[in-house]
């Protein structure tokens, strides 16, 4: 690994430390705070969908004008948004005004999923053969978010009835987060899509970048983007909504962030040794185990009601949306060339975030009407049933060298 490749994937890495901090806050939060304001419990999945329709709006130009100007640009820029979206929610919160709110959360919604394309933009530097272990190695940086939980936020919660007056400091504690990524980011040279010039992709980087509807219609890019918008949808909707189901089964405000935290080392902390086996044993079998991972933790859900039970299953959903999600992303990259990583990934990105809205919303319903069973079994079906197309479909669901 060059010197300027380690130093970018350390400062990619530090920047999803500081994005960790507010990505704690939407998870905890964002069912809480709109229902806390406006004290409508049928509308606790339209904070979620918010962020998360928010973020897919974002995600597809972002990534547009990533392939044209270059990842860094458009990374710092969302750092910057993330933390004015950061005070907007504070300053609804302090209002009692739910369209700050909404305005608030979008503005977070859409610079979080900006940010997140740091995975693209880290496995873009390393070599085809190491790229699933270099996006690992930036993802880690992520699992910081298991601490700031039980550290930072948990305490503030401790004893303290939830208010939307109760919520503004919570939420300008995200402030300074946004602005720490943004610092750190800024200092990311050679931008990575310079980079990765340095690699021979098998496709012709001097040609204009071929239409979307093109590169979707490559071998392998199909199974890639289902695995990847099931795991990602599936996951940050039951994520989203597992605060509310927590503090409906009569655990403390506190405990959701505990919860929320060992999520997070589920998603990020074994991150290095999925990249690894990634590698090795190839995407396939990544794609259909962390779904069918997910499937089983998300029913588990179902039976376990205590705070350790529901924090094991979340590590489980965590690990299995580690396992399809990296090893997802790392099949799109490996087939686009450079001019096109950025659409590509950004349509997935768009696909995943409309469907995680759409089931946060749908969500809230479930649990309104059938309860927490309820939920957490359609949860699994809409994990296993993509995992079972992805065994059973015919064609390379990977590249020829690892099917």
């Amino acid at each position: 690994m060059s010197s300027d490749v380690r130093r970018n994937a350390f400062l990619l890495a530090g920047g999803l430390v500081c994005n960790s901090g507010m990505f704690q806050l939407a998870a905890a939060l964002s069912s809480l705070t709109l229902v806390a304001v406006t004290g409508v419990k049928g509308i606790l999945g339209l904070g979620p969908a918010i962020f998360l329709v928010a973020g897919a709006a974002a995600v597809g130009p972002a990534g547009r004008l990533s392939d044209r100007f270059g990842r860094m640009p458009v990374i710092r820029a969302a750092f910057a948004f993330g933390a004015v979206g950061c005070g907007v929610v504070a300053g609804g919160c302090r209002a009692s005004s739910a369209p700050l709110v909404c305005a608030g959360l979008a503005l977070v919604g859409g610079a979080g999923a900006i940010v997140l394309l740091s995975r693209a933009a880290a496995a873009e530097m390393f070599p085809p053969e190491r790229r699933a272990r270099g996006m690992a190695l930036v993802l880690f940086g992520a699992v910081s978010g298991a601490i700031w939980g039980p550290v930072v936020f948990g305490p503030l919660f401790a004893h303290r009835e939830i208010t939307a007056h109760g919520l503004v400091g919570p939420w300008l504690l995200g402030i300074p987060f946004m602005v720490a990524g943004l610092v750190v980011t800024s200092f990311v040279r050679p931008d990575p899509k310079t980079i990765s010039a340095r690699y021979p992709t098998g496709l012709d980087d001097s040609l204009p970048a071929a239409p979307l509807r093109e590169i979707v219609r490559r071998p392998g890019v199909a199974a890639a983007l289902v695995a990847g918008v099931a795991s990602f949808a599936v996951m940050a909707s039951v994520m989203n909504l597992a605060g509310y189901v927590a503090v409906g089964r009569g655990h403390h405000e506190g405990d959701v962030f505990t919860m929320i935290s060992i999520h997070i080392v589920g998603m990020f902390g074994l991150v290095l040794v999925v990249g690894d086996l990634i590698d090795r044993f190839g995407r396939r079998q990544a794609l259909v185990g962390g779904l069918a991972l997910m499937a089983a933790s998300n029913a588990a859900l179902a039976w376990f009601g205590g705070v350790g039970g529901m924090s094991l299953a979340l590590l489980g959903l965590g690990l299995g949306w580690n396992l399809s999600y990296v090893a997802a992303t790392t099949q799109l990259v490996a087939l686009t060339a450079a001019s096109e990583r950025g659409r590509l990934v950004g349509f997935s990105d768009l696909l995943a975030s409309l469907v995680a809205a759409a089931l946060a919303l749908l969500g809230g319903l479930v649990y309104s009407g059938g309860g927490a069973a309820a939920l957490a079994l359609a949860a699994a079906a809409l994990a296993f049933l993509p995992a079972v197309w992805l065994t059973v479909r015919p064609g390379p669901v990977a590249l020829p060298a690892e099917s």
